[in-house]
């Protein structure tokens, strides 16, 4: 891979909007392309970014030769056709959360990715917040024991509209897959896997889930309390509790700035680790290094741990009666 690595914006709405500045923090990166259904939108997006070329298609920004990877930024049913095409076409990804509307769908790009050693992430950006990379080292550390429960929020009031995609089963939409995946992905990171399962909730008249709250069951009794929300706005906090200790993460905790450690007989200890930029920059920073070291895949956002919280969403919207499927047509 060449020393400048070129990138591609598959999806010019409003989380692109977002991540584009980053840019600036991320040494060795440059975005070159966007690519839209409309040219007229990729053209608007190319102008208010200064990138060299719009492309009117899906299809056409994967034959241009001077991209290197792209960031997926589509509605969630739409990231699995295009990733498949995309990986097929030797392009890296960087794939927003959540990585697809289904289970199958994640199981089918990750074997793809896999199949033809071309990187792929998927953009959980919360793993690579400063403040989260603290907590990780104090817990591998000991400085809480041993974590044996995890709780954490993230909800927001949304005013029900059919149309939006939010609220639209075609296109992925629903609390889980939107909000659910910061908070199972938080656990998964502390606790791994889990044995089972549990969720309750309730659903809009569209078929997608209005609120969901999870429990993740293990078989060594520790468990995680969680809760994704598009009815009612909740702190957005997280707590990591163990056996000599806990760590607060202040709201919103799916890209805090600040962590608070509470140790058995001590005074609390408040960290701050600021992120660049925004924060979506430090995932920016892991993929452009991974394909500048010539990598297939992240250590800190493997493509187990995608697929495996992938799978608790799944199983939990099975749950909720809930059902997501991959969009056909992504062109």
């Amino acid at each position: 891979m060449s020393a400048e690595i070129r990138w591609g914006v598959v999806g010019p709405g409003r989380i692109a909007e977002s991540v584009l500045p980053d840019f600036a923090h991320v040494p060795h990166a440059r975005v070159v392309a966007v690519a839209s259904r409309s040219q007229e939108r990729a053209d608007a997006f190319a102008a208010r970014h200064g990138l060299d070329r719009a492309h009117g298609s899906y299809a056409d920004i994967l034959t241009d030769p001077d991209v290197d990877v792209l960031y997926v930024a589509t509605p969630h049913a739409q990231h699995h056709g295009f990733a498949l095409a995309a990986l097929r076409a030797g392009k890296a990804l960087l794939v927003e959360k959540a990585f697809t509307a289904t289970t199958a769908g994640a199981a089918e790009v990750v074997a793809a990715a896999r199949e033809t050693g071309v990187f792929t992430m998927e953009a959980m950006w919360t793993r690579f917040q400063p403040a989260v990379v603290a907590l990780r080292e104090l817990v591998a550390d000991g400085a809480i024991g041993e974590v044996r429960s995890v709780q954490a929020d993230l909800g927001v009031s949304r005013v029900y509209d059919p149309v939006d995609r939010l609220f639209a089963l075609a296109l992925g939409g629903g609390a889980l897959l939107d909000l659910g995946v910061y908070v199972v992905s938080f656990a998964q990171m502390l606790l791994g896997t889990p044995q089972r399962v549990v969720a309750t909730g309730s659903l809009f008249p569209t078929g997608v889930d209005a609120e969901a709250a999870l429990l993740l069951g293990y078989d060594d009794g520790r468990a995680a309390t969680l809760l994704a929300s598009l009815r009612q706005a909740l702190p957005g906090q997280a707590r990591v509790f163990g056996t000599t200790g806990w760590i607060d993460v202040l709201p919103r905790f799916h890209h805090p700035d600040t962590i608070v450690l509470h140790r058995a007989g001590a005074e609390s200890e408040r960290i701050r680790r600021p992120q660049l930029g925004v924060g979506y920059a430090h995932e920016l920073i892991e993929v452009t290094e991974c394909l500048r070291a010539g990598g297939t895949e992240s250590a800190v956002m493997p493509l187990a741990d995608t697929l495996a919280v992938q799978d608790v969403l799944g199983q939990a919207a099975e749950q909720l009666g809930v059902r997501h499927a991959e969009a056909v047509d992504v062109a």
